[in-house]
């Protein structure tokens, strides 16, 4: 690849530096490249010049044959074969594709290698958040200091952006269907690959995206999340219920947790930004859940434009409920032979912390796919400027949306030689994204309740 990411023009980036903001809405002409030479969703609709990685074609949009809801999905691209492998020995040769963060694990752990396989570019969404991404690309703005989206309700807000933030803000509000129930579970490894597995049920009300919804009933709400510990016995009990908001100038989070030991519901402030995630293990911070979420106003975000990269993609092996967790969950990192890596074009975003701000990542590097704008990989640094976690979001196409999400999401920490493993569904029943939920489900006082039952 002779050029391997464009660059913004300097008058753009003297722009936002002034600013420090977004660009106005898109105008109805730069809209109308949505679904033309550009996908529904922003992403460049052609391939690459040498074809490996090929045109999309409007990704998987029905399931395949013998595929039932509530099972785990069929891999539809099983009879791939292997590529080529990335391994410590031969990563020099494909160092224009690997991210900070694969040199260094590649580095730090011989076991650790990358099957590299057929690109497919399976993400899809339904044809009504196509609609609403081309009327919101023309309507959509940052909120002041870029905390929050204004002027929209569904849709990607910024299918041609221009500033880091805005891609940010892509992933935060991209469509995931309109609600879920799931169970999973989080493994926070040690160095020697021991682990007690932390249970979870969560459900999620998704009111961006929601069809019909307005401005007036989406009540500032992105989403709202609860979720419930049910193992190990010392955490059982705990429910987090969480409400996102869209415009983090009027309300930010609103986040509540009730405490089995107390029998209270409490004001849960501190679930944001770089505090330990429930259950983590201090192995991952609350805003690296789904890889980015919250408000960005802690750093500086600048976009260095797109590259290609190997990234993980359409991971449906390691989704699979014919593995156990004893299979995947190997000492230092996930078990290589059931990781499917992919060529794929990446929006690249440079977070670096602002003067006065805290958070234990000093900076952070963001890979996010331009088909879904789902981030796939991100590095972390710490105040010395020295990587210190790297994170994967390895997805698929749930077709039966159909949406493109991650399956498992990793963090690895190199200093430690620990992980954690999160979202693992192998040995769990399937999401339910058909579920609907009352107005009383995402309320303090059903939190109450819940923890009473």
């Amino acid at each position: 690849m002779k050029k391997q990411i464009s660059k913004l023009p300097l008058l753009l980036l003297v722009g936002l530096l002034i600013s420090g903001q977004g660009f106005a809405a898109i105008t109805a002409d730069q809209a109308g490249r949505l679904g033309k030479d550009l996908t529904p969703m922003g992403g460049e609709k052609a391939g690459s010049a040498d074809g490996s990685i090929p045109s999309w074609d409007g990704g998987i949009t029905t399931p395949p044959a013998g595929y039932q809801k509530g099972m785990h999905h069929p891999d539809p691209y099983a009879a791939d074969q292997v590529l080529l492998t990335v391994t410590a020995d031969n990563m020099g040769k494909y160092s224009d594709k690997l991210t900070a963060g694969q040199q260094a694990m590649l580095k730090a752990y011989p076991t650790y290698k990358m099957n590299v396989y057929p690109t497919h570019r399976s993400a899809a969404a339904p044809q009504r958040i196509y609609d609403a991404t081309r009327e919101a690309a023309q309507k959509a703005q940052l909120a002041p200091g870029g905390n929050g989206v204004i002027g929209v309700t569904a849709g990607i807000p910024f299918p041609l952006p221009e500033t880091g933030v805005e891609v940010i803000w892509n992933h935060i509000l991209r469509w995931r269907g309109n609600a879920f129930d799931r169970n999973f579970g989080l493994a926070p490894l040690t160095r020697n690959g021991d682990f007690t597995m932390v249970e979870f049920n969560e459900k999620g009300d998704f009111r961006y995206n929601k069809e019909g919804i307005t401005e007036e009933n989406l009540e500032n709400i992105i989403a709202m999340f609860k979720q419930e510990i049910f193992a190990p016995a010392r955490v059982a009990g705990r429910i987090l219920l969480v409400h996102e908001t869209l415009d983090q100038n009027k309300e930010n989070r609103r986040a509540w947790l009730y405490n089995p030991g107390q029998r209270r519901v409490r004001r849960a402030p501190n679930v944001a930004f770089d505090n330990p995630k429930e259950g983590g293990d201090g192995l991952t911070t609350s805003d690296t859940v789904d890889m980015y979420n919250g408000s960005p106003e802690r750093y500086d975000w600048t976009l260095v434009g797109k590259k290609e990269l190997y990234v993980p993609y359409n991971s449906y092996l390691l989704h699979s409920d014919k593995l156990k967790y004893k299979d995947i969950l190997t000492p230092l990192h996930l078990n290589p032979d059931y990781l499917r890596y992919e060529l794929h074009r990446v929006w690249v975003v440079e977070a670096n912390l602002k003067d006065g701000m805290r958070h234990i990542y000093k900076r952070r590097t963001f890979y996010i796919d331009e088909d879904s704008w789902q981030i796939l990989a991100m590095d972390q640094y710490d105040s010395r400027d020295q990587l210190w976690r790297v994170s994967e979001g390895h997805c698929i196409n749930y077709y039966e949306v159909p949406t493109f999400w991650s399956t498992v999401e990793t963090h690895y920490d190199l200093q430690s030689g620990r992980y954690i493993a999160i979202n693992l569904n192998n040995e769990h029943s399937m999401y339910d994204f058909d579920v609907k939920f009352d107005n009383t489900e995402f309320t303090p006082a059903d939190l109450r309740r819940s923890g009473k039952r």
